[in-house]
């Protein structure tokens, strides 16, 4: 995909993921015996984006689907949902990832991802790159997925070089073992992309991958010293903590009745994107975040449930924060 000029900047421009999601339309029922299911777009980047336009980002995504009836739905709903398709392109002989879960509410939603030999989105040659975009972009998400397998590593680090370490430039550190080969090795590619970006955001699990800490605090200092700007450190059903050199802030959970867990997440990054473009004070983005996060989390799906800024701030107007 060669560079093409843009008429108007990109606010958020991601690369990662995107698929289709087959969740099921019954809880507490295994996959061997559910009979239903509902079918959206998802995949972690797109999610990102697709909660990002919700707020009135202009969003734009870097991906790859197969060449496939799945292929097509996906551009049609990253168009529906306000997210630029330009950037994602086809892999012929590989088909669309698809991921099935199982709801088992509060707090257990077991995932099964079908990327294998791989997938389309990891088929991104730096070549591709449209580095005047990523340049251009108010903010630029990338994933730690996006560095498990070549081309998509190299491609990251082109991108990475382009850009510059400019502000804005976001790594969800987004660990999932069952795409790496090791820990170890997710944490070597961890350690040179923190070289890159001045912005990340991960749970504990995948900050004791990026830094060798668990504890949020020594978690985020460690981020910190590795020349991250801000370091978001989400603990799920104990809230979230942020860091600056300057500035720390905790913000406590809210209550929600949980159906599915598996966007929250992905809702958390499009809203902590907004504030940042807006240029909010932190304790004003992760609590808007937070909010967006407890939004999805009530709900089945992931992308078509991420809220717009009306929403989250009705929420917020009458959420009640977890003891």
């Amino acid at each position: 995909m060669s560079p093409s000029p843009h008429s108007a900047p990109i606010d958020v421009l991601a690369i990662g993921r995107v698929g289709v999601d087959l969740y099921p339309l019954q809880d507490g029922v295994g996959l061997e015996d559910v009979t239903t299911f509902g079918k959206y777009l998802g995949g972690s980047a797109a999610n990102v984006a697709v909660a990002a336009a919700r707020h009135g980002s202009t969003a734009a995504l870097i991906s790859r689907t197969g060449d496939d009836p799945f292929g097509i739905f996906v551009r049609r709903e990253l168009q529906r949902l306000g997210v630029s398709s330009e950037f994602v392109g086809v892999v012929a002989e590989l088909h669309t990832p698809i991921t099935f879960c199982e709801i088992f509410p509060p707090d257990d939603f077991p995932l099964y991802f079908y990327r294998d030999p791989i997938a389309p989105d990891l088929i991104i040659h730096p070549d591709e790159i449209d580095v005047e975009a990523v340049i251009g972009a108010r903010l630029y998400w990338s994933t730690v997925t996006g560095l498990s397998r070549e081309p998509s590593r190299a491609a990251h680090h082109a991108a990475w070089q382009a850009r510059g370490r400019r502000p804005l430039t976001v790594l969800d550190l987004d660990y999932r073992a069952m795409f790496w080969e090791s820990p170890d090795a997710a944490r070597e590619q961890v350690a040179q992309a923190l070289d890159h970006v001045t912005v990340a955001v991960g749970n504990r699990e995948e900050c004791e991958i990026a830094v060798g800490e668990t504890d949020p605090d020594r978690a985020a200092d460690a981020l910190l010293e590795r020349g991250v700007e801000i370091a978001i450190v989400k603990q799920g059903p104990k809230g979230v903590l942020a860091k600056t050199r300057d500035d720390r802030v905790e913000v406590a959970p809210f209550a929600v009745d949980v159906v599915n867990g598996l966007g929250a997440g992905d809702a958390f990054g499009g809203a902590l994107c907004h504030g940042l473009i807006e240029g909010w004070d932190l304790h004003k983005t992760m609590l808007w975040a937070n909010a967006a996060g407890a939004i999805v989390a009530g709900k089945r799906e992931c992308s078509t449930a991420m809220p717009d800024s009306a929403e989250v701030e009705s929420f917020l107007g009458r959420a009640v924060v977890h003891a």
